[in-house]
């Protein structure tokens, strides 16, 4: 790499890193690159000048935060004559000259597909858009005032746990109104944001690249309605495009795969032992072709709920493909036995 392309890779780290670490930059590019504090400082101070980062405090106690370019509050009417693409168009596309291409595309199709879910789902009379850019990010939050999504999920499943609800927008073709929806939107906006979260009632469900962390939070107080927030940072390199084709059919384009988290599907300190924890995660998934279990998070698992995947429903529905993935030494053991158990 290149000085020029090792700058540009500092000054992205910084940006990323400010939100994070306000008061230790200097310190953890130090670290990361390889370069001495002094170094760092004049990456700083470079991002300083250009009005990028804010700095605040002393020399020894500085902080840094990125500075917002662009923020304003919309409010709209949820009714019959809202159309999600005159807002883009009028309200949001103005605002995104220089974004790069593809994260021009991944907020197009975010939006619209959250904001019609507002519009089409939600049950309620009104919506605010909040719209935040900085040189580092866009972010994007739409707020509708009606019933909660994973409310409305729990009582169009009959789910004894609104938290389940979570675990069946993660899996993908999930919707209230099948005559009018594919449940597709939810499942592809949720990969393709660098964070991606929704409030609704006292839970939070919350999806981070790169690491992929997913995960359900507890919220006090309740919050009516729901708020879904879109961040993606300018050097993303997602794509709405790279994100469908990871989950559809190379030959005809069909949604044929998903991707289950399995540490969705375990509440709080739960373990994941039982016939019935993994009935829940089996749900629906006969709709696809291949099924990815992610394990990430999940340390071990129960011989109950291993011999329910691997072994029951494995047998009933061998044109299913099952793939794992982060599993421990402890989960292969498991899922091997079951497994084995099916051949013996």
């Amino acid at each position: 790499m290149g000085r020029q392309g090792k700058a540009k890779e500092i000054r992205r780290f910084l940006l990323a890193t400010a939100p994070l670490m306000p008061g230790g930059l200097a310190a953890a590019a130090a670290a990361h690159f390889g370069i001495t504090r002094q170094a760092a400082h004049r990456h700083l101070s470079d991002l300083v000048s250009e009005g990028v980062l804010i700095a605040t405090g002393a020399t020894r106690s500085r902080e840094y935060r990125v500075a917002v370019i662009d923020q304003f509050t919309l409010n709209l009417n949820i009714d019959s004559h809202l159309e999600e693409d005159q807002v883009w168009q009028k309200d949001i596309k103005p605002h995104l000259d220089g974004v790069p291409d593809n994260v021009f595309r991944t907020l197009q199709y975010g939006f619209t597909e959250m904001l019609n879910n507002a519009k089409d789902h939600s049950g309620g009379n009104n919506s605010v858009i909040e719209f935040r850019r900085s040189a580092a990010s866009v972010e994007l939050w739409i707020t509708d005032d009606g019933v909660g999504i994973f409310k409305k999920i729990q009582q169009a499943l009959n789910l004894p746990d609104p938290r389940q609800s979570i675990l069946e927008l993660a899996k993908g073709k999930l919707t209230t109104d099948p005559q009018n929806h594919t449940g597709q939107g939810i499942f592809f906006t949720s990969r393709m944001f660098d964070r991606f979260v929704i409030f609704s009632g006292n839970l939070m469900f919350n999806h981070t690249q790169p690491d992929d962390d997913w995960l359900i939070e507890g919220r006090s107080p309740d919050q009516k309605g729901t708020t879904v927030i879109l961040v993606t940072t300018m050097w993303s390199e997602l794509t709405p495009k790279t994100v469908f084709d990871r989950y559809s059919d190379k030959e005809d384009y069909r949604f044929s795969k998903t991707h289950v988290p399995l540490s969705l599907a375990a509440f709080g300190s739960d373990q994941l032992v039982s016939r019935s924890q993994a009935k829940r995660v089996l749900a629906r998934i006969d709709r696809f072709d291949e099924v990815i279990l992610d394990f990430n998070n999940v340390e071990e698992i129960g011989q109950a709920f291993a011999d329910e995947i691997f072994r029951v429903f494995a047998r009933a529905h061998p044109h299913i493909k099952i793939i794992t993935l982060h599993a421990s030494p402890q989960i292969r053991q498991m899922i091997s036995r079951a497994q084995l158990h099916e051949t013996g």
